[in-house]
């Protein structure tokens, strides 16, 4: 390189240095001005109201000063003159707020669909964003409470209509009443018992009542009754569902001495409707292992339920938790589609993460709770 080019090179550098610098001092400069620009600023807008008309009153008196025109003329002009100037900023102002009251009558008759319309870059402006963002979140509100209920009603009618086929066929004489056709009865109403446990922990997930009643505890033996409940086949609520003897059930604590820090009662609900929905998946044959870790923080807790089913796609993976979400495998097991969303709910009010782990064969189920360092036993 010789040294012209050397030189050239420094100058192009220092140039774009100082029009960097230009450019972030002119930057600056106008978020300076903000609060004196008409057009991000309803301050500003009604000061150079007030500006104009008086520019325009004393541009009429000077005309009638040097010329021949009456004063009284003048001052009906200047009337007229600032009166149209302010009807038009005026307009122009409450444009966005007419807008927003018609939309929100809409709302509250049950329209959430409409918009306002965003013009202006001023606090109105401002004011219409937020007001589209909190219309569109009343939108998913309405939207899932409709899918709710839609859901619901779908749910409890499916053991409902099973159930009452079976009593009919019992009392027309169609079937007996033998212990396979009660046990078919018995199976119905213990899926319509699961559901109602499920729909009353959705509704204290909804209202928010429920609060942590965090103590430290050893891991292994809480487990260890965990899942000797579910292998009798109790739900989380106390609903008995029906177990499968064909899958055992394995429990993996290292060390053996472990300590956590968690509510007893909602870390019951997490396990209980991971191994559940774990056992459910299963292959004739194959094994659910809860596997449990200590955390990087003193009381926190590594936790794994892993199967050795057919697994979660990729694509089911972000909504796998979502309320009444069941997947897109074929062939279903005809469940609710609740138990994950409650297990997700128990850990985000501990402060922790739920979330699919990458897994050789099967579905791997991580939870992380943080614990507490600060927690007397």
């Amino acid at each position: 390189m010789s040294r012209g080019e050397n030189v050239t090179g420094r100058g192009r550098t220092a140039y774009a240095g100082r029009g960097g610098l230009l450019g972030r001092w002119w930057r600056q400069a106008w978020e300076a001005l903000r609060p004196w620009d008409p057009l991000r600023s309803i301050k500003a807008a009604l000061a150079a109201l007030v500006l104009v008309s008086v520019l325009i009153t004393t541009g009429l008196v000077f005309l009638a000063i040097h010329s021949a025109t009456g004063l009284r003329v003048i001052t009906i002009f200047s009337i007229i003159a600032s009166l149209l100037i302010t009807q038009i900023v005026a307009d122009n102002l409450t444009a966005p707020l007419r807008e927003m009251t018609a939309v929100a009558r809409a709302m509250a008759g049950g329209d959430y669909s409409r918009r306002v319309t965003r013009t202006r870059r001023d606090e109105v402006g401002e004011l219409a964003e937020t007001f589209n963002r909190m219309a569109a979140d009343l939108a998913a509100a309405d939207r899932h409470r409709k899918e709710l209920v839609a859901n619901v009603s779908h749910e409890l009618r499916t053991p409902i209509a099973a159930l009452r086929a079976v009593l009919e066929n019992v009392v027309d004489g169609v079937s007996a009443a033998d212990p396979e056709t009660m046990r078919l009865a018995l199976q119905q109403t213990e899926r319509l018992g699961k559901l109602v446990s499920q729909l009353l922990d959705l509704s204290r997930l909804d209202s928010g009542a429920v609060r942590l009643d965090a103590k430290r505890f050893e891991v292994w033996p809480y487990l260890s009754a965990v899942l000797k409940t579910a292998s009798l086949g109790m739900g989380s609520g106390g609903s008995r569902s029906r177990a499968r003897a064909d899958v055992p059930l394995h429990l993996d604590v290292s060390p053996p001495g472990l300590v956590a820090y968690a509510d007893g009662e909602r870390l019951h609900q997490v396990v209980a409707n991971l191994v559940d929905n774990a056992v459910k998946h299963s292959p004739p044959g194959g094994r659910v292992t809860v596997r449990a870790r200590a955390g990087a923080a003193p009381g926190s807790l590594e936790l794994d339920v892993l199967d050795e089913g057919p697994g979660i796609p990729e694509a089911d993976r972000i909504r796998v938790f979502e309320r009444f979400h069941r997947g897109s495998q074929p062939g279903g097991d005809g469940g609710t589609g609740l138990g994950l969303a409650i297990a997700r709910w128990a850990v985000d009010l501990h402060g922790g993460r739920i979330q699919v782990a990458e897994s050789p064969r099967g579905c791997r189920i991580h939870v992380t709770l943080p614990g507490s360092g600060t927690a007397t036993p």
